[in-house]
């Protein structure tokens, strides 16, 4: 017999599969043929489906069949795959037919969560592969620009940026960030280089992830060496001086060992930005050991350096006879302008290297265990400039850098360097983390009920430390209109001979040297779904987490007493599914999670003491969703809606003025809408669309005018649409033509709701052209309308994004 069916329904008998037209590009009329059986089967046994589950892509000759044997426990296929609603396993020549950009079909990539985004009980945006080529995709902030309800954030008080910060539903995410399900502490921007796809999963989830996971958790999943020889390489050059390029290398050397090599090269300035650039290159080699075997062994290695300079971007101010604060580029303040010195600098190098054991050890029960070790090395110097309202300088009798602009004295109007706290000092930071995740996925029958038992440990542990350095003597100003970067005199000393010239630490912690921070966390997780019938299950799970975290500032001045703080949680984190599967194509959910954050979570990304903590509650959030997900059409295109309500208890706080990070009691409520559409709607023309409604307010505050605000940084409404058609394909004259737009409506930048950044609103497009099989030309324009848009931001001051830009990118593969 013959049926259509997603992925992760392949049965585990002999089949015909076409799991690698997913991403092999081929059209969609020749799906049929190509799963036939009119070529032999050239690629090994689970060539494809291990090549998906490793996050790499399958091989390139989609017209060749691929078949597949004894893929029960495999995280793509459900319970005893091959009883598919209680069938019990038979011959059958099943058809999978589907799109690149469907993102149902896609997996989350880690085996704690073993479906695809199709199974998965609770909102789930992926950004594809495919998606990610054609948008020249550099980053993975530029990856998730695809996801409505994320937003990047410039960095918190007297530390200054920490690499990348995003949010997610409005709630802090920078310590939410996954490789192949093992967190990423690190604090550095991340090139997208060696990425497959990327998944962001919305909502609690500290029963798979641990603490943490508030409005969600951002997992990328990495290229990985697969079966078959394959070998890419591209070269990108356009506007604002980048220059970058890029090599996959894939080997095959034996019938179950592959290799792999991604590699990368950037240079660049920022379209619309004086003097900010980013030179990085970076590795990414791998290896598989048991390729397509019952047990195989996947090492990772990457290493990423960066040389950049940040950005701290414009400050919001309120112009004099209004009540709400906008960013000064807003009244006539060149968007270029940047107000940093020549001393400011980020230069980060990372290193990571991680083991992947996947063993099937009986045809009911897989193994897993993924462990992972980084190393983060950075050196940071940045100004933190500010407009002030009040007079800060003697010389400007007339009042302070507001007053001057909007006084008709813009000439003299002038900024502070310093920032709040005296400025930012520059820091040496280390740091080092290691992670161990065992687990095991169980398939069996009590009675006429089906199980899926996922069960497991975590264990993770991270140390934080840095220097700081004073200046010679306080930084100067410079002009708000014609700003320089200059500063005669200006020299970084060691501690010992200025430490008053450090800036003060929040909480009576005072002037420090030495900032150190470290924490272990040991989790144990189970979770059981069990099919009541065939078309509804029913999951349960929890993870019990132990929480140790210390943190202590010493040296400098003496005067004030060396600091430690220590904070222990153990916290409960249960979650609960609904699931009704009347047929492949369709499921209606129900999710009720929650997840928690101890004040002291962000050990390598925070900046200031968590002031005595331990007398703090933990933030505790809670998640009520409902939602459908629904492939259609053949599985060319894939539907989702969600409905959700998400509340948070005992928010951190932490001050704009100060950098102080405390705990409150602070209740937040954030719910709405989400909807997607991906895939094909005909062989040539493919789309992905994302829609977001938030309806959010602060329900309880220690500060009464805050209750029924906003919650900063959450936006009304936003939504995202990309859309691509191919013209005459696999013709001498073929095309390709895209675009697509990100639009986010403006979002209050503060708890009080006093101060405001702009709708974003950027129109991308592409055009393509392919010479034969192996080579093609594109050119990508970024912000076509050159509109004054804000990419991070936080609550006193947001960052320009780029301008009007050009990409041209050349490409081979073979």
């Amino acid at each position: 017999m013959s049926r259509l069916l997603t992925p992760r329904r392949v049965c585990s008998t002999p089949l015909v599969a076409s799991v690698a037209l997913l991403y092999s590009g081929l059209p969609i009329e020749n799906v049929e043929a190509a799963t036939t059986g009119d070529k032999p089967a050239k690629a090994p046994q689970h060539a494809a489906l291990s090549d998906k589950v490793n996050g790499s892509t399958p091989p390139k000759n989609a017209g060749e069949a691929v078949t597949a044997h004894d893929t029960a426990a495999h995280p793509l296929n459900g319970p005893l795959a091959g009883e598919v609603h209680g069938v019990p396993p038979a011959e059958e020549h099943i058809t999978v037919v589907g799109s690149r950009m469907n993102i149902l079909h896609e997996d989350i990539g880690l085996s704690r969560m073993p479906t695809d985004v199709m199974h998965t009980p609770q909102a789930v945006n992926v950004v594809p592969r495919a998606l990610m080529e054609q948008q020249n995709v550099k980053s993975l902030d530029e990856a998730l620009r695809n996801v409505p309800g994320i937003t990047a954030s410039v960095g918190e008080g007297e530390g200054g940026m920490s690499g990348d910060q995003f949010l997610i539903r409005g709630f802090q995410a920078q310590n939410d960030i996954y490789e192949n399900g093992l967190r990423d502490f690190g604090v550095y921007t991340r090139d997208s280089f060696y990425y497959d796809h990327v998944s962001v999963i919305k909502g609690p989830s500290s029963e798979v992830f641990g603490n943490g996971t508030t409005g969600g958790a951002i997992n990328i999943v990495t290229k990985a060496p697969h079966a078959g020889n394959s070998y890419q390489g591209s070269f990108s050059g356009g506007s604002g001086s980048y220059y970058r390029g890029t090599l996959d290398i894939n080997q095959q050397i034996t019938d179950s060992i592959a290799v792999r090599l991604s590699a990368m090269g950037n240079e660049n300035n920022v379209v619309g930005r004086d003097y900010v650039y980013s030179h990085r290159w970076g590795i990414a080699p791998s290896i598989t050991f048991g390729l397509n075997k019952k047990i195989s062994y996947t090492i990772d290695y990457f290493h990423q350096n960066d040389n950049r300079i940040p950005d701290y971007g414009v400050w919001v101010v309120q112009k004099p006879g209004t009540t709400i604060s906008k960013p000064i580029t807003e009244y006539g303040i060149n968007r270029n302008n940047w107000y940093g010195t020549s001393f400011d600098q980020d230069d980060i190098s990372t290193d990571m290297l991680s083991g992947r054991l996947t063993a099937k050890v009986a045809p009911w029960l897989s193994l897993y265990n993924d462990t992972k070790g980084g190393i983060y090395h950075r050196y940071y110097s940045a100004s933190q400039p500010n407009c002030n309202s009040v007079k800060i300088d003697p010389s400007h009798p007339k009042g302070g850098c507001v007053q001057q602009y909007f006084g008709g004295n813009q000439s003299e109007a002038s900024i502070i360097r310093n920032g709040n706290l005296g400025g930012p000092n520059p820091y040496n930071q280390s740091d080092w983390s290691i992670q161990n995740v065992f687990s095991g996925v169980a398939h069996f029958n009590t009675g006429r009920f089906r199980h899926e038992v996922i069960g497991g440990f975590d264990i993770e542990h991270v140390e934080d430390h840095r220097q700081n350095y004073p200046y010679n003597k306080t930084r100067p100003g410079t002009n708000l209109i014609n700003p320089s970067m200059d500063v005669p005199g200006l020299q970084r000393v060691n501690c010992a001979d200025n430490p008053s010239g450090l800036a003060s630490i929040p909480n009576g912690v005072g002037k420090k040297c030495y900032k150190d921070g470290s924490a272990t966390d040991i989790g144990v997780f189970l979770s059981d779904q069990i099919w009541l019938t065939k078309w509804f299950a029913i999951k349960g799970g929890f993870r019990l987490d132990q929480w140790y975290s210390s943190y202590s500032a010493t040296g400098g001045v003496s005067t004030t007493p060396d600091t430690h703080f220590n904070q222990n949680e153990t916290t409960v984190n249960p979650t609960v599914n609904l699931m009704y599967t009347p047929n492949d194509n369709l499921m209606v959910y129900f999710n009720w999670s929650e997840s928690t954050t101890p004040t002291s979570l962000y050990v390598t990304n925070s900046n200031a003491p968590f002031t005595t903590s331990s007398g703090y509650a933990p933030e505790r959030s809670r998640l009520y969703e409902v939602g459908a997900k629904y492939n259609a059409f053949n599985g060319r295109m894939g539907f989702t809606a969600a409905l959700f309500r998400l509340e948070k208890n005992n928010s951190t706080i932490t001050d704009p003025t100060t950098g102080d990070v405390s705990a409150s009691s602070d209740r937040q409520r954030n719910q709405g809408l989400e909807l997607s559409a991906s895939g094909n709607i005909t062989s040539d023309w493919s789309i992905i669309g994302t829609y977001a409604f938030y309806d959010s307010r602060v329900t309880g505050s220690e500060t009464a005018a805050d209750v029924g605000k906003r919650i900063q940084y959450v936006p009304n409404n936003s939504g995202t649409l990309w859309s691509s058609y191919n013209i005459a394909p696999k013709t001498l004259y073929n095309l390709t033509v895209g675009g697509g737009i990100t639009w986010r409506q403006g979002v209050w930048l503060d708890a009080g709701n006093t101060a405001r950044v702009p709708a974003t609103v950027d129109f991308d497009a592409l055009i393509s052209h392919n010479f034969g099989k192996h080579w093609r030309v594109a050119m990508n324009g970024y912000n076509l309308a050159n509109r004054l848009n804000y990419s991070n931001l936080f609550q006193n001051r947001v960052t320009p994004a780029i301008g009007r830009s050009f990409l041209f990118n050349l490409s081979a593969s073979y």
